[in-house]
């Protein structure tokens, strides 16, 4: 890092991934302050900057020599160790000469990352945020790859609750044999699909080959309103709010009948007497209804939303983008499976084709589709607006 770049970071003032520091901190402050950059997307610690102001204070040589031996000796009592680089500016002020140290920290890729105390932070603006609800460190996990939320067990669950005409009829769609032709029994197959572990259901096997799956996960519906103007607040509805309950190719089924029910159908050069075409294209709404099934959070015990105002249609899902995942790298088809399992059932049941190219094939069936990436609300909003009638 040059100078100039340095004095334009430190112009912006402290955020999510900057933070000042006017010397080196305690072990367990700095400890605190790398976990919680780690877990979350890094950033960069300033030594030699005042908290507050900005102002430059500078380190002297023997600070810097100090500071970054200690530093490396913080960063490897961390659980797991994190590893940092540090880099040294100098600035020149009036003929003044200052240093300041930079701590680069990487995002983690083995999250959660842990302070010498087995605490876990993460950044919640420019403050940091001990973290101690479980579903939230969870996710962490799933960040990282070493908890897949669809693979979990249900411990509430048994092979009675998986409706076995379902599992028959995916495994001959998936194999073009039946599991009895494969020389399997029932369970066996149950098995060989990761849809029965230790005598109970996994999330996936159940969101698919389940009797009742909302018996078991409520939360995992999908809620549909249609409403009379464009707000929320409103409380006006065009159709009562309707929650859909089955497997995920039921909710698939029910959410697209949904926009089939509410949306106007428009002629656009087609036969007087023929059906009208969707004012939304069906690819883009199929497209959309798939991605927040299979790829929506399934550690958030929340439902997907779909909302029709009158200016616009907003599907809901919940969670973020995985892994840093940014809005411009999906509508490219850079694909980061949250689900594995989940799409993998998907590609034989759902017109999913899991290579990541869905919300591409969507914004070019609908290049007005507005893709929002709400990370403080734990949600990804597709919205598309629609023609309003003057």
């Amino acid at each position: 890092m040059n100078p100039v770049e340095l004095l334009d970071i430190i112009g912006a003032g402290e955020t999510s991934k900057v933070q000042f520091k006017e010397k080196l901190p305690h072990a367990d402050s700095l400890g605190h302050e790398i976990v919680a950059m780690s877990n979350s997307i890094g950033g960069t610690i300033l030594l030699g900057i005042a908290d507050k102001t900005g102002a430059i204070i500078g380190l002297l040589p023997e600070q810097i020599e100090y500071a970054d031996r200690k530093i490396a000796e913080f960063a490897d009592n961390l659980r797991p160790p994190v590893y940092v680089s540090t880099e040294v500016v100098k600035i020149t002020e009036l003929d003044t000469s200052k240093y300041v140290l930079i701590i680069n920290v990487p995002e983690g890729i083995n999250k959660p990352y842990k302070t010498a105390q087995g605490e876990i932070y993460i950044k919640q603006g420019s403050n940091k945020r001990l973290l101690t609800d479980n579903a939230e460190i969870m996710r962490l996990f799933q960040q990282s790859g070493n908890l897949l939320a669809d693979e979990m067990e249900v411990y509430d669950s048994s092979i009675n609750d998986i409706n076995e005409q379902y599992f028959s009829n995916y495994f001959l769609k998936e194999f073009k044999e039946t599991y009895q032709e494969k020389g399997l029994t029932y369970e066996e197959a149950l098995k060989a699909k990761k849809v029965l572990k230790n005598g109970h259901i996994s999330l996936a096997g159940l969101l698919f080959f389940g009797k009742d799956p909302q018996s078991i996960k409520p939360a995992f519906t999908i809620k549909a309103v249609s409403y009379f103007g464009n707000d929320l607040s409103e409380n006006q509805y065009r159709s009562k709010p309707e929650d859909f309950r089955g497997t995920i190719p039921m909710l698939f089924e029910q959410g697209m009948n949904f926009f089939q029910s509410h949306l106007r159908k428009q002629q656009k050069g087609q036969k007087f007497n023929s059906t009208g075409i969707l004012e939304i294209s069906e690819n883009a709404l199929i497209e959309l209804v798939q991605n927040a099934l299979v790829h929506r959070d399934y550690f958030k015990n929340s439902p997907i939303r779909i909302f029709i105002f009158d200016n616009r249609v907003e599907i809901i899902s919940p969670g973020k983008l995985p892994n840093s995942l940014s809005v411009d790298e999906i509508k490219y088809g850079n694909p980061v499976i949250r689900n594995n399992q989940i799409a993998m059932f998907s590609s034989h049941t759902l017109p999913y084709s899991g290579l990541g190219s869905g919300l591409k094939r969507a914004t070019k069936e609908q290049p007005d589709i507005e893709l929002i990436n709400d990370e403080p609300g734990e949600q990804f909003i597709a919205r598309i607006p629609r023609i309003v009638d003057s």
